[in-house]
């Protein structure tokens, strides 16, 4: 690593920690010749790789300005925007790939964003999965419920009724 005084083209590594739970590494640095110290930041880079072929970094402000769209007249504030960002990184991170294809990257959004919003999900949905007809709706939307009726209800379970003296 070049040092940004002396511009000496080595340094001496004096202490590594991670940072930001494990996605960089910060390094603590020393200049054999002008002895001053400096830190670096590590991180692996994330590539996504286009339909056309060209690779470039992950992007979260990407997912948040798709998903926005999608959004777009929905209860759904930018933090949980932000969230959903972070969440779908993480999922592609978790892979392990340095490379993911990009409808990777629609297909990690798709999940989280279920949960989020349904209205917003079928948006995204169809522009994403390529919806051509009135059947696709109604066949994610049939997916949807099928979904709700499935999962155990949301709050405390109804109580038996208390019978009464009489």
């Amino acid at each position: 690593m070049r040092c940004p005084f002396c511009h000496n083209p080595d340094s001496r590594v004096i202490d590594s920690r991670e940072a930001d739970e494990g996605a960089t590494t910060r390094r603590r640095r020393s200049c054999p010749k002008c002895g001053r110290r400096f830190t670096t930041v590590e991180e692996a880079v994330l590539a996504v790789v286009k339909r056309n072929g060209v690779s470039e970094p992950f992007n979260r402000s990407k997912v948040v300005a798709g998903v926005r769209r999608a959004c777009q007249g929905r209860p759904v504030d930018e933090d949980q925007l932000k969230l959903l960002a972070q969440q779908v990184e993480d999922t592609i991170r978790a892979s392990g790939a340095a490379e993911v294809p990009s409808n990777e990257v629609g297909l990690a959004i798709l999940g989280p964003l279920r949960e989020l919003d349904e209205v917003a999900y079928l948006r995204f949905a169809s522009v994403y999965r390529s919806f051509t007809s009135v059947a696709d709706f109604e066949r994610e939307i049939a997916e949807l419920k099928a979904r709700e009726s499935a999962s155990p209800p949301a709050g405390p379970a109804p109580r038996d009724p208390v019978p009464s003296g009489g």
